[in-house]
C-alpha cells in the first residue's frame, strides 16, 4: 500500500476522508451504566474533546468539552432539569447546543440575550451502550443488531483504551489465520508447553454481505459442514467484529489511540428462565499488569491488543508483505477506499440504514444460533465443551461484583481464570496464570 493511501485510511479528524466516513455511522462511546454512576463524562472521539451527560430529566447530551464563554471544562458542569450548566459562570446549554441561560447578562440586560451555541451531537442509548452521531445532516437509523434483541442472557460491556490506530484492530476482524497462531499456539507456549500445536487451517474464504464480510475457515479438525465454514464470523462494517456471541467495536479516539468497546452475551440455562437483566454493567479492562508493568497476555483480546500495539501507533503499510492469507485484508481496504469515494460524491457508504423498519432488528450470521436463542439445559451447560460460558476468557480484570452478577444469572459458579487455562476441548489446562 502506498503511504498516501495509508494516511487516507488512518487519519480520522474532522475534514479528513476517513474522519468523514466514520462520522457517517453511529459510534458507541460509553456504557449506559457509566452515567448511572455519575452525571457527566469526558469523551474524546475522532479527535474531538466532548462532554457526555444525562440531565435531571433523564435526557442524554453530548456537547463540546469547552464552554464557549471562557473555555471552562463542561465535564465539571452540573446537570439541570434541562441541559448542562457550566460551573464557572453558570451558562446553561440544552442538548441541541442552544443556550438557555446567561445569568449575569440576563440580570443586567434582561431584554437581550447574545446568540451563542455550543457544539452538540445527537446521542442515543441502546443495548447498554451510548451511541453518538458526529456526522453532518440527517443521521441514519441506529441499527438494532439482532443480538441486541436476544432474551434470557447476561450482558456486560467492557472498554479498554488501546494506544494504536483503529484500522489495525479492524483488520484483525478479517484475519482468520491469527486465531491459529496467536490464540491457539501462542497460548500453548505461554502455558509453558512446547506442543502439540493446534490444528492447521486448510481453507479460508471471505464473503461479502450488506453489513460487512464474513471470514470462513476449515481446520484440520473440521470440514465443510462445520459452522466456522458454512456461517463464519462477521467483520461488521465499518469498525467492528461480531463472533456469534459478542461484538467488539474499534472506535477512534484520535489517530494513535482507540477505544475497544466490547458487548458480551451469555445465554442462561433453561433452568434460569425467564431471566431479565435490570442493569448491564460496564467495566474497564487494563492492558498492563500493575505490579510488573508488562502487557497482559492471559485473555483473548489482551493477546489481540499486543499484536495491534506492536504494529506501531499507526502501522506503516508501505512496508508490508501481504500473502494469500491476507486476501480479506485487501478486500476490507478496497471497500474502505470505495466508501471514501462514495462519501466524497455525497452518497451513503456501505452499511448505512435509512429505513426505520429495517433498522429495528438487523439480522447477522450467527454460528450457534439455536443455542443463543433457544438456550440449553443446565446438564449441557456444565459440560467441558461449554466451559468458556462459565468464565470470562475475553479480557483480564472482570470485577468481582460483575462476576457475582453473572454467577447469579447463570445459576452456576463463574470460574476465576483465563484463556490460558482452557484447551481446545474446553478443559482446564495446566500452566501458570496470574489473572482473573
Amino acid at each position: 500500500m502506498k503511504q498516501d493511501q495509508n494516511e487516507r485510511l488512518t487519519a480520522t479528524a474532522a475534514g479528513t476522508p476517513m474522519g468523514e466516513l466514520l462520522r457517517c455511522h453511529w459510534q458507541p462511546i460509553a456504557g449506559v451504566d457509566e452515567l448511572n454512576q455519575r452525571s457527566t463524562k469526558a469523551v474524546r472521539i475522532l479527535g474531538e474533546d466532548l462532554t457526555l451527560y444525562r440531565d435531571l430529566s433523564g435526557n442524554l447530551g453530548l456537547i463540546d468539552r469547552q464552554c464557549p464563554h471562557r473555555r471552562a471544562d463542561m465535564t465539571f458542569g452540573y446537570v439541570e432539569a434541562c441541559g448542562l450548566r457550566c460551573s464557572y459562570h453558570g451558562w446553561l446549554f440544552d442538548r441541541d447546543g442552544s443556550i438557555l441561560e446567561q445569568p449575569w447578562e440576563e440580570t443586567v440586560n434582561p431584554n437581550r440575550r447574545e446568540p451563542v451555541r455550543i457544539k452538540a451531537y445527537p446521542v442515543r442509548e441502546m443495548a447498554g451502550l451510548i451511541w453518538a452521531y458526529l456526522g453532518q445532516g440527517q443521521p441514519p437509523e441506529l441499527p438494532c443488531w439482532e443480538p441486541f434483541t436476544w432474551k434470557n442472557g447476561f450482558v456486560q460491556v467492557v472498554i479498554s483504551h488501546v494506544p494504536c490506530n483503529w484500522l489495525q484492530a479492524q483488520e484483525n476482524s478479517i484475519d482468520p489465520i491469527h486465531f491459529e497462531w496467536m490464540h491457539a499456539n501462542w497460548t500453548i507456549r505461554l502455558r509453558g508447553e512446547k506442543g502439540p500445536y493446534a490444528p492447521r487451517h486448510q481453507k479460508i474464504d471471505f464473503r461479502e454481505f450488506d453489513y460487512g464480510f464474513t471470514y470462513n475457515r476449515i481446520r484440520e479438525d473440521t470440514d465443510e459442514n462445520n459452522p466456522l465454514w458454512t456461517v463464519g464470523r462477521v467483520c461488521l462494517w465499518p469498525n467492528a467484529v461480531f463472533t456469534g456471541d459478542h461484538f467488539e467495536f474499534r472506535v477512534p479516539v484520535d489517530d494513535e489511540n482507540m477505544l475497544s468497546i466490547g458487548w458480551f452475551f451469555v445465554r442462561v440455562p433453561h433452568e434460569k428462565e425467564p431471566f431479565v437483566q435490570e442493569r448491564i454493567p460496564t467495566w474497564y479492562g487494563p492492558l498492563k499488569d500493575e505490579a510488573t508493568g508488562e502487557w497482559i497476555t492471559s485473555h483473548v483480546m489482551n493477546q489481540d491488543f499486543i499484536a495491534w500495539i506492536g504494529q506501531g501507533a499507526i502501522a506503516d503499510r508501505s512496508k508490508e508483505n501481504l500473502r494469500s492469507s491476507d486476501r480479506g485484508i485487501g478486500m476490507l481496504r478496497r471497500q474502505l477506499l470505495r466508501d471514501l469515494e462514495a462519501v466524497a460524491r455525497g452518497e451513503d457508504p456501505k452499511g448505512i440504514i435509512r429505513d426505520p423498519e429495517r433498522a429495528k432488528c438487523v439480522p447477522l450470521p450467527v454460528i450457534d444460533r439455536k443455542m443463543v436463542i433457544d438456550g440449553i439445559p443446565l446438564a449441557e451447560f456444565i459440560t467441558p465443551k461449554r466451559r468458556h460460558m462459565r468464565k470470562f476468557i475475553f479480557q483480564y480484570g472482570q470485577p468481582e461484583h460483575v462476576r457475582q452478577a453473572q454467577e447469579a444469572a447463570l445459576g452456576v459458579e463463574v470460574e476465576i481464570g483465563s484463556y490460558l487455562q482452557i484447551d481446545e476441548g474446553g478443559r482446564m489446562a495446566s500452566g501458570p496464570s496470574k489473572t482473573k
